[in-house]
C-alpha cells in the first residue's frame, strides 16, 4: 500500500479529536461515539497522565475505541506508543520531539501508515518533513491544561511561519483551542484543529464537535 496523499490527509485533519480515559467526563466509548456523531474526522488515543491505564488495560481500551473508529471510517492514531500501535494495527502514530524520528517509525510501521510529528519551530518542522512525516501537529497555540509538559505558547505564529517558509505538509493546530478561538488557527494556514478537553469534557459533546466542524469547513 502507498503513503497517504496530502489532500486526503488534510481532510482527516480537519477536526482531530485526541483523548484518553483520564480526559473524559463520560466513558471513553460514549465520548468517542458522541464526538463522531458531531463530525470529528480523525481520532488519537492518548492514554497519559495521572491515573492513565497501562499494559493490558490500555490495550483493551485502545481496541474498543479502535473498533468504534473503524465502524465509522475514522482513522485511529496512537500517541507515542509504537509497540501499542503495532499490536493494535492502528492506522498510525503521533510522535513528539523526544520520540523516535519519523524515518525510524516508518521502518517499523510500514509505508502505508500515518505518521504525525509535533513541531514547535521551523527547524523542527523541516526535520520532520525530511524524516517523512505525513502531517505536523503545531502548538501549543493557546494555553492548555491537557498536557503537563506543553511547550511555550506561540499563538498562530509558528503556523504562519511554516506556511511563509513554503512548507506544504498538512498542519494541524493544537493547544487550548475552543470554538471561540479556532477561526484564527485555520486562517493562519492550518488544515485543521486538534481538540482534547473542549470536546471530551463538554456538556454536549456532539453539539460542541458540530460547532468545531462548522468552523473548520464541515
Amino acid at each position: 500500500m502507498k503513503r497517504i496523499q496530502q489532500s486526503e490527509m488534510c481532510k482527516h485533519l480537519r477536526l482531530y479529536f485526541i483523548m484518553g480515559s483520564v480526559n473524559c467526563r463520560l466513558s471513553p466509548a460514549v465520548t468517542l461515539r458522541e464526538a463522531i456523531a458531531g463530525g470529528i474526522t480523525m481520532f488519537q488515543f492518548r492514554e497519559k497522565g495521572p491515573g492513565a491505564l497501562t499494559g493490558a488495560a490500555a490495550f483493551d481500551l485502545g481496541k474498543q475505541l479502535q473498533e468504534i473508529c473503524r465502524s465509522h471510517g475514522i482513522p485511529f492514531i496512537v500517541n507515542d506508543d509504537i509497540d501499542l500501535a503495532i499490536a493494535l494495527d492502528a492506522d498510525g502514530v503521533h510522535a513528539g520531539q523526544d520520540d523516535e524520528p519519523a524515518s525510524l517509525i516508518r521502518q517499523r510501521l510500514g509505508e502505508h501508515k500515518i505518521i504525525g510529528v509535533s513541531a514547535h519551530s521551523l527547524p523542527e518542522a523541516r526535520q520532520a518533513v525530511s524524516d517523512g512525516a505525513d502531517y505536523l501537529g503545531v502548538g501549543p497555540v493557546y494555553p492548555t491544561s491537557s498536557k503537563a509538559d506543553a511547550s511555550e505558547v506561540r499563538g498562530t505564529a509558528v503556523i504562519e511561519e511554516l506556511r511563509q517558509a513554503g512548507l506544504t505538509i498538512p498542519l494541524v493546530g493544537i493547544g487550548g483551542i475552543t470554538a471561540d478561538n479556532a477561526g484564527p488557527v485555520i486562517a493562519a494556514g492550518a488544515d485543521g484543529i486538534s481538540v482534547i478537553s473542549a470536546i471530551a469534557t463538554a456538556d454536549n459533546i456532539a453539539g460542541t464537535a458540530q460547532q468545531f466542524s462548522r468552523i473548520t469547513g464541515g
